[in-house]
């Protein structure tokens, strides 16, 4: 996983919690970076995982509700830090349909080693739009925050389902509420 997806995470904890809580966690998980961690870097998933088991034991809150909570904060950090990737996105449908085959590709030139989720958005003939959510990492929880995070940033009331599929994916049913 990139180093910002560390970075920004235990800037979250720090808001949210606090500093000592950061400090717990890390000392507590005993990665092997010790939470030191850049932007730029790499790390092993298993450090998140490591660092959101500590959290939870520390704060009381399930780890999908973290998970949850940190992918909004993540949208809005990831919108306002990257604007020429928002260009000409003027709703979360128009976000969510660029996803994989736009924004996902300008990603890649950015970190080239970066393991992104895949998302393969379908529009249904009822207007409601499916996004297919691919990953090892299983990271669904986070995928819904930043579905979340999105429909905040556009100020869109949306209906969002999520659906387990029997292959181990997730599909997220969106159904707008307001005109798009």
């Amino acid at each position: 996983m990139k180093g910002m997806v560390f970075t920004k995470f235990l800037e979250m904890v720090e808001e949210k919690f606090s500093m000592d809580v950061v400090d717990a966690i890390i000392e507590k998980s005993e990665v092997p970076s010790g939470g030191v961690y850049t932007a730029v870097g790499t790390y092993p998933h298993s450090e998140m995982v490591a660092l959101l088991q500590a959290l939870e034991k520390e704060v009381s809150i399930p780890i999908p509700d973290l998970l949850k909570v940190y992918g909004k904060h993540l949208f809005g950090i990831l919108a306002g830090g990257y604007p020429a990737l928002m260009e000409n996105i003027h709703s979360s449908r128009d976000l969510l349909l660029k996803l994989d085959g736009v924004i996902h590709v300008e990603v890649k030139k950015l970190y080239p080693d970066a393991e992104l989720p895949r998302f393969e958005s379908t529009e249904l003939p009822d207007g409601r739009l499916q996004m297919h959510y691919l990953s090892d990492r299983h990271m669904e929880d986070l995928a819904e925050g930043l579905l979340s995070g999105c429909f905040e940033h556009f100020d869109e009331v949306v209906t969002m389902e999520r659906v387990p599929l029997e292959d181990g994916t997730v599909n997220f049913i969106i159904k707008y509420e307001s005109p798009q």
